[in-house]
């Protein structure tokens, strides 16, 4: 089964409350932007995206369960998943102002045998009334024989997957 097959029947369909966007794309890499507003403190909201494991989607893992993931909040930190001996490192904190944002380096899934860069954000910022907006960013260039922008709108729906299991999580702390 081709790369291209494989991401698109991962791909997640999103509805609601998040907001995502391909801001540029080209042969050479892409530009994602997905935001969405939760009724948390923005201080609960970072909290919660620190506690990876609880959100992210297990079908988006090396190993198949979201349960091994974590998030070390430090620079030089990892993002990383493991089984018993097996490992995987997603990406590398390169950032963190804490209750505000992290930026991490790498390139998830199946662009990490690409070649290719990946710097992704994740800010929490007040919106007024009770309201944290979420900003998640992922900027992807190098080379793909096919070219990087076919990827643009498959990345986009799977992080917007991930954006959504986040803000949901959060709105069960609300009930």
């Amino acid at each position: 089964m081709n790369l291209f097959r494989i991401l698109i029947l991962s791909a997640m369909v999103v509805s609601g409350t998040v907001h995502s966007e391909v801001l540029d794309k080209s042969a050479g890499g892409f530009v994602i932007e997905i935001k969405g507003e939760v009724e948390q403190s923005v201080e609960e909201s970072y909290q919660q995206f620190l506690r990876v494991s609880e959100w992210w989607d297990g079908d988006h893992s090396w190993f198949g369960s979201a349960n091994n993931f974590y998030i070390e909040p430090r620079v030089g930190g990892c993002f990383c998943e493991i089984e018993g001996d097996k490992q995987a490192h997603h990406m590398m904190v390169s950032f963190i102002e804490p209750n505000k944002e992290v930026r991490m380096l790498g390139g998830l899934g199946p662009l990490q045998m690409m070649g290719v860069n990946g710097a992704m954000s994740w800010q929490f910022d007040e919106a007024g009334d009770g309201l944290t907006l979420i900003t998640h960013r992922y900027t992807v260039t190098g080379y793909h024989k096919d070219g990087l922008d076919k990827l643009a709108p498959i990345v986009d729906q799977v992080q917007s997957g991930q954006v959504q299991r986040l803000i949901d999580r959060l709105g069960d702390a609300n009930e």
